[in-house]
């Protein structure tokens, strides 16, 4: 089976047109998910979620994050319940994740009628986990308390999502980060078990996706600074997370992606690869395609990636929202020269 390739969320260009056309002109059908880009105000992942909690009246600013681990010198408010109020009566409203979707669409819509995108190509919409703003933006002894708030915000998202886009049309990704980076250490996570946790809470989003949508999952290490939060020994706890999700999730999972830094070609870091259990019917994607060494790299990486699966789709390790635009054309020719 030839390779696929799949964009994992920001596209430094422009705009959400831009985006649609740039990737469908490059890559035709060999992306059959395009996302909008996430441009604008959410090119830096969920740091345009700031405005979600300071402009939530029940919580107030205590404080920062410190930001020396995230090298990228951006500025983290933390909020804490304000006094007087109840956790539970937090209310967050939209995240905003579902207008934006609602817009976008219109717009993939109108370039598939105009034959610019492919008919059989669908949309796709990336949304964080609750974790990944509850630590970048809860005081940390707060995280589970307000988790209900920000699951329920995130819901409402989804039901927007569900209700104004046909679920043949959508592809929902679920940007797990926090969660695997704290697997390993990087990050203090405010429940026990780092991976049963996770998924047991990914279940919950599951739960909320449409059967005939696409639902995937992108494991990731973060990328502040364009450097990961913590390194990956190897792909044992992408592995760990991604057998879980399967087992565990109540509904198809279509993709999952896992990340290969650029200088990891050998044995060791793919080999637990050999313990990977997916469904038929879920695609493994091996973020390993990098700028900086182009094809030749990319094919490197593939050689060790093929020693111990058979079949898989490429992508880079994250979204590519925070370079210089005029990299782009060139990044996605490597994609495409890459499933030659």
């Amino acid at each position: 089976m030839r390779h696929q390739v799949h964009l994992v969320g920001s596209v430094g260009l422009a705009d959400a047109e831009t985006v649609f056309a740039t990737v469908s002109d490059s890559l035709g059908d060999l992306c059959q998910r395009i996302p909008d880009g996430e441009t604008g105000e959410r090119t830096n992942w969920i740091r345009w979620q700031h405005a979600t909690f300071a402009r939530c009246d029940a919580l107030e600013l205590v404080g920062r994050l410190d930001h020396a681990q995230f090298r990228d010198g951006v500025d983290r408010p933390v909020f804490g319940v304000a006094p007087g109020v109840a956790p539970e009566d937090v209310d967050l409203g939209e995240l905003g994740y579902g207008e934006v979707a609602l817009e976008s669409f219109a717009l993939f819509s109108r370039l598939q009628r105009e034959g610019r995108i492919g008919n059989d190509c669908r949309f796709m919409v990336a949304v964080p986990t609750p974790m990944a703003l509850l630590f970048s933006y809860a005081k940390a002894d707060e995280q589970l308390l307000l988790e209900p708030a920000v699951e329920t915000a995130l819901a409402r998202d989804l039901e927007k999502i569900r209700t104004g886009i046909p679920a043949g049309k959508l592809s929902l990704q679920l940007d797990v980060c926090l969660e695997v980076v704290g697997a390993d250490g990087g990050v203090p996570l405010p429940y026990d078990d780092p991976v049963e946790g996770a998924i047991e809470r990914i279940v919950r989003l599951a739960r909320l996706v449409d059967e005939e949508a696409e639902f995937g999952i992108h494991l990731c290490y973060g990328d502040p600074g364009h450097k990961h939060l913590i390194e990956p020994e190897d792909l044992g706890t992408s592995v760990a997370f991604a057998n879980g999700i399967v087992e565990r999730v109540p509904r198809r999972v279509d993709f999952i992606h896992m990340p290969v830094p650029r200088g990891r070609a050998d044995d060791a870091y793919f080999a637990p690869l050999a313990n990977l259990g997916l469904a038929a019917e879920t695609r493994l994607i091996l973020g390993l395609v990098h700028y900086t060494d182009g094809v030749e790299g990319g094919r490197a990486r593939m050689a060790a990636a093929d020693r111990f699966v058979d079949s898989y789709d490429i992508a880079t390790e994250c979204g590519f929202g925070r370079r210089d635009p005029a990299t782009i054309p060139e990044l996605l020719r490597i994609h495409r020269d890459l499933c030659a």
